[in-house]
């Protein structure tokens, strides 16, 4: 609708300055050749006009544009004024008979039909620039603008394919590992497999529904953390201190989804404990105002640490989602010690 009004919007403006300019032309002529002279001697110049410069903005300007072949342009536009300053010569020289010429133009008295169309058609140059400068100058407006919108679209289209491929990183991997460890419980502890196993369609439930979405709901997004953390709980069992503070004023704010997962993630995965000690993981998300706080800790250790081929991937997915979704609204810091990971998020929500 918007690029429809735009077209309507362009097509108004040149025929408001066609009528302009033929009315202009015809009130010079009036007085000189009478009415209908001057009807006919304006209607033929703006009918030169309007081909000429039209052949010229509408059909070599969008060419050159898209090939960008602007110098070739240049020589093209230079022959089209040429040929229309021609043009309205012949058509000045044809309605003016010898009285009427030395009448209008005294100090030409004297000169034969050549010269006088000579200089009709050096006289008429500035004329023929004005009028297809004018045209192409409306026309390169026009095709700048369709330009800048599809350059814009591509940059969405790139953008949202972006999201969907980070993403698309983590459902995968976090499918893979809840169902690996059921699959393990089923052995071994089979009440604990089907606890696991209805948090994990809690998880699945809201994967599938929620996250093709380009914002939820921070309520739900904060829930589907909990079913997260309570999944890895139940899964580390008595081999880590996990702790979790989780204060959210307003539910209803909107948030990408899956942003958070990745830093949980990362700290289960990468907790690291010393011979006969628990490893920790610790966990706030607070909300002030419009802004989300987000920390997590995890015990680690360089020497005790879990191998892992994908190490950083999680945290790399991260800032690329921030700087695409949320640029100049964030603040992520990551500070590693010899004994703790710590990784603190601020997120603008507005």
């Amino acid at each position: 609708m918007k690029t429809k009004n735009k077209d309507q919007f362009h097509w108004i403006f040149l025929i408001f300055f066609w009528f302009i300019l033929g009315t202009t032309i015809w009130a010079q002529l009036i007085a000189d050749y009478g009415t209908m002279e001057a009807i006919r001697q304006s209607a033929l110049i703006l009918l030169s006009a309007i081909v000429l410069a039209h052949f010229l903005s509408d059909v070599m300007l969008p060419k050159a544009l898209r090939k960008n072949k602007m110098t070739l342009f240049a020589i093209q536009a230079f022959v089209v004024v040429l040929l229309l300053s021609l043009c309205l010569a012949v058509i000045y020289a044809s309605f003016s008979d010898p009285r009427t010429r030395n009448r209008l133009y005294p100090e030409e008295a004297d000169m034969t039909t050549i010269q006088f169309l000579w200089a009709r058609f050096c006289g008429s140059i500035p004329a023929a620039i004005l009028i297809c400068g004018t045209a192409c100058g409306l026309r390169f407006y026009q095709e700048h603008n369709e330009i800048e919108r599809n350059h814009a679209e591509l940059k969405q289209v790139h953008l949202e394919a972006q999201i969907k491929i980070l993403q698309d990183q983590i459902n995968p991997h976090l499918m893979f590992n809840i169902l690996n460890h059921i699959h393990i419980l089923m052995q071994s502890n089979v009440q604990l497999a089907s606890d696991l196993l209805i948090q994990f369609s809690d998880i699945l439930r809201y994967q599938l529904y929620e996250c093709n979405k380009e914002y939820v709901s921070l309520y739900l997004e904060i829930k589907y953390l909990k079913d997260l953390v309570s999944v890895e709980k139940t899964r580390w069992g008595d081999e880590l201190d996990v702790k979790t503070n989780w204060n959210i004023e307003d539910g209803q704010l909107q948030i990408v989804p899956l942003l958070l997962v990745p830093l949980i993630e990362n700290a289960f995965k990468h907790v690291s404990r010393l011979p006969h000690q628990k490893g920790y993981v610790h966990l706030s998300c607070g909300q002030e105002d419009k802004q989300l706080i987000f920390q997590i800790e995890n015990s680690y250790t360089e020497q005790y640490k879990m191998p892992s081929k994908s190490q950083g991937l999680g945290l790399e997915n991260v800032k690329k989602r921030l700087a695409i979704q949320y640029p100049d609204r964030n603040e992520l810091r990551i500070n590693k010690t010899d004994s703790d990971f710590t990784v603190r998020l601020v997120l603008d929500l507005k």
